[in-house]
Order: structure tokens, then C-alpha cells, then sequence
């Protein structure tokens, strides 16, 4: 096998040299630019298609196995960040003493860090590698948490959102685009995402708990995310300390004869760019979707399905452990059947369980239908992610796909909003049509994504 691996190296060594000689330029001069500091090393020639690509597998190289593990994790407390909103507004709201739309700037905040993490996600890379994000994100976490547990001024809490969202859309951008790159690339991201859904099913109940069972203030919860963040600090640094700037340029060179920004090539330059908007504004509708439904369920259950508080609160856990099991068991559907036909299968049969929870007045009609519709959605944002490394060159997978992620996850902080001021002024009953829209725009704009080929594994 060693034997093997260095014929492999000779031979990607020498149609490395030959392709940089036909390029007109020699191999020595790359070298060159590199060693003068050329952060964005540029072949001048495309990857050639001759070669099938050996992709990374989840346990292969063996430190995979433990990256792996740590990004798990990661999601796990996104999940938990994303869905404790929903649960602690109401005591926001009474121990800050604040009207309903000031409240819910909870919900708006993290857009701030979302757009910023989309920006910065690719130059973090080239400069600091993944090891840059494995610091930056759980930081953003640790900082965010521990002001929040010291109950400030409202104002100061609104700001410390900004950076737990900055945290959530580094990390979102960078271990999706690393999974969605990776052999069984679906199933793993739906494991990866099935970590985010066990966060957000957990979070409530622990948190509703701990406030209505246990008498406890609300922002003691706090101090359980604090000691789950320390945990991430530590393996996501273990994990990923190899991987540097260095690292990350020498295995993604640019491979266009584009110049400049590689995420100004990703948003702005033709065919890169449809890919990236279309999977951006996707994304953007489908996690308002997810966070709407999550974070609006029990209101709508206790007051116009007229249920009681807990079997309404149990209806969110139902969505949300459907989205978690929907992503592990779809994620080994989708690739048997591709992602574009897959997503274009499941939204119709989330649009028509929306219908049905809509229009059927009863109780527990509602809650099975908004659990299987969980179930349905839950595939999706892995496979747009598995959708853009196959559509996109692999030099522009971190800022493309970084850049969708981020962009798609502010969709979780405008879309929850928007619901809640117009829920202030039409009732929670306007949830209903606005999630039927949604479902239909992002169908449409799935339907024009550029056929996808089989990724080469």
C-alpha cells in the first residue's frame, strides 16, 4: 500500500510539472511566487479531467475520524444555540420588561454574524486554515455565552447574539464545505446535520425545565452551553491544529485563470456564480423555514389548535427530532437517487403536510404532520451542500459554499422576525401561509440548479 501511495505522489508530481510547463510557466517558478509570499497560489491551467479525484473519506486519513467527531459536536451546540431562543423569550420579556418586537431582535441579531461569517470564512482559510475556524468559532461561542450568563443590560444582549451567530456561521460555512468535499459526502452531512436537530431538540426541554421544574433563572442555562463550549474549545483545536493556511492552499489551488478574491470569482463571475445564488437564496428560505416552524410551533399549537402548554411543547420536539431522524435516513436515500431529483421529491411532500396542518383544524392531526414534515425537510440542507461541490470547481467549495451556508443561515434570524411582527398585528396565524410560500419559492428555485453529475469517488 505505502508503495502504492508514492506512485500515486510520482504520478500526481509529474502531471502537476507537466501541466505547469504547458501553462508557460515552470514548476520552480511556482514555487517562487509561493515562497514570496503568494498567499492564493494560481495554476494557470484547469484540473485535468483525465485523473479521477481521490476523495477524503470520514475515517481516512485516521485523523478524519476525530475532525469528524469534533464537528459533530460543533453542530450539536449550534442546534442548541438556534433552538434555546425560542423557550426563553417569554422570560426575557418579563425580567427585562420589553414589548414583543423588541424581544424578538433576539431573532435579528445573529443575521449581523451570519452576512460577516460569509465574508470572512474564505480569507480565515487562506490565512489561518481550519485551525483558524476550530479557534474563532467555539471563542465566538465561549464570549457570546458567558456575557449572557451574567444577565447584562438587554442592549449588551443583543450585541453578544451578533457573535454567537459570527461563531455558528464560520463553523456552518467551514464543516460543510469540508464534509460536503468527502466521500458519502450525503450521508455524513445528514449525521452532521442529524447533531445540529439532537442540539435543537434537546436545548428546550432541558432549558424549559430547568425554569419551570426547577425554579431556576433563565439564563442558568447558560452555564451548561458554557461548559459544553469549553468541550469544543479543546476538540476542535485538537482536532484540526495540523490543519493550516499552508495546508489549506497547497490542497486547494486556484484553478481558473481568475485573479483577486476567490469569493468575489464565487458571487460574481458566471457559472460559479448562479450556482452560489441559487444555493444561497435555497438556503436562505429553507432555514427560515426550519427556524419559523421550530420557533413558532408552540404558539401556534396553545392558541389557535387550543392545546395544552406541554403537548404543545412537545409538537416543537416532535418537528425537531423528525428533521434530526429525516437527515439520517434520507441521507442514505438521496444519493441512490440523486440530489436534484430528491429535494424536487421532497419539498412537494413537505409542501402538502404544511397543507394539511394548515387546513386541518385538529390538534393532533397538526402535531403528526408538522413532525413529518420535519421529517422531510431535515435532507435538505445537507444535500444543497453535497449539490454545490459537485456544481462547483473545488477551488471555490470553501468561499462558495461557505459563502451560501452563511447566507442561508441569516435566513433563521429574518424569517422568524418577519413572522413575529406580523403575528403582532394579523395573529400567529399568518405562520401557515407565509411557511406554504416559502416552500414554493425554494422549490422553484431548486428546479433551476444546473443538472448534477455524479460526484468521483
Amino acid at each position: 500500500m505505502e508503495l502504492e501511495a508514492i506512485h500515486q505522489k510520482e504520478d500526481a508530481f509529474s502531471l502537476s510539472n507537466k501541466r505547469a510547463t504547458i501553462g508557460g510557466r515552470s514548476l520552480k517558478s511556482i514555487r517562487s511566487n509561493q515562497s514570496h509570499g503568494n498567499d492564493d497560489r494560481n495554476e494557470t491551467l484547469p484540473s485535468p479531467t483525465i485523473a479521477a479525484e481521490h476523495l477524503e473519506r470520514w475515517n481516512y486519513p485516521r485523523k478524519n475520524m476525530w475532525r469528524v467527531f469534533a464537528t459533530f459536536w460543533s453542530f450539536l451546540i449550534m442546534g442548541a444555540n438556534d433552538a434555546t431562543y425560542g423557550p426563553i423569550i417569554p422570560y426575557l420579556e418579563t425580567y427585562y420588561d420589553l414589548s414583543y418586537v423588541v424581544v424578538s431582535l433576539i431573532f435579528l441579531s445573529p443575521f449581523v454574524g451570519y452576512n460577516a461569517a460569509a465574508l470572512l470564512n474564505n480569507s480565515i482559510h487562506l490565512k489561518f486554515g481550519q485551525r483558524g475556524i476550530a479557534f474563532l468559532g467555539p471563542v465566538c461561542h465561549m464570549i457570546a455565552y458567558i456575557v449572557i450568563a451574567v444577565h447584562p443590560p438587554y442592549p449588551v444582549l443583543v450585541i453578544v447574539f451578533i457573535i454567537a451567530g459570527l461563531g455558528n456561521g464560520l463553523e456552518d460555512s467551514a464543516w460543510n464545505a469540508w464534509i460536503g468535499n468527502m466521500a458519502n459526502a450525503n450521508e455524513i452531512l445528514g449525521f452532521l446535520h442529524a447533531f445540529y436537530g439532537l442540539g435543537a431538540t434537546i436545548a428546550p426541554l432541558i432549558a424549559t425545565t430547568m425554569i419551570t421544574k426547577a425554579g431556576l433563572p433563565w439564563y442558568y442555562w447558560y452555564y451548561i452551553m458554557i461548559g459544553a463550549t469549553a468541550i469544543e474549545i479543546g476538540t476542535s483545536l485538537w482536532a484540526f491544529w495540523g490543519a493550516t493556511g499552508q495546508v489549506f492552499r497547497d490542497a486547494h489551488p486556484r484553478t481558473s485563470d481568475a485573479g483577486g478574491s476567490r469569493l468575489r470569482e464565487a458571487v460574481l463571475k458566471r457559472p460559479a456564480a448562479r450556482v452560489v445564488w441559487l444555493c444561497a437564496l435555497f438556503l436562505l428560505g429553507y432555514v427560515g423555514i426550519e427556524v419559523a416552524l421550530g420557533g413558532w410551533i408552540v404558539t401556534f399549537m396553545i392558541r389557535v389548535r387550543h392545546g395544552a402548554p406541554f403537548a404543545s411543547g412537545m409538537t416543537a420536539t416532535g418537528f425537531w427530532l423528525g428533521i434530526t431522524v429525516g437527515r439520517v435516513i434520507l441521507g442514505f436515500v438521496t444519493p441512490r437517487i440523486g440530489e436534484k431529483l430528491a429535494i424536487a421529491i421532497y419539498l412537494p411532500i413537505a409542501l402538502g403536510l404544511q397543507l394539511l396542518f394548515w387546513l386541518v383544524p385538529q390538534f393532533y392531526v397538526s402535531a403528526v404532520a408538522v413532525s413529518l414534515q420535519g421529517f422531510f425537510l431535515g435532507p435538505m440542507f445537507p444535500a444543497a451542500m453535497v449539490a454545490c461541490t459537485k456544481l462547483l470547481p473545488k477551488h471555490l467549495h470553501v468561499s462558495g459554499i461557505g459563502f451560501a451556508a452563511a447566507f442561508g443561515g441569516s435566513g433563521g434570524a429574518i424569517f422568524p422576525f418577519a413572522v413575529g411582527a406580523i403575528a403582532q398585528a394579523k395573529g400567529v396565524q399568518v405562520l401557515q401561509p407565509i411557511i406554504v410560500a416559502l416552500l414554493a419559492v425554494i422549490w422553484m428555485l431548486w428546479m433551476g440548479l444546473p443538472r448534477i453529475g455524479k460526484k468521483k469517488e
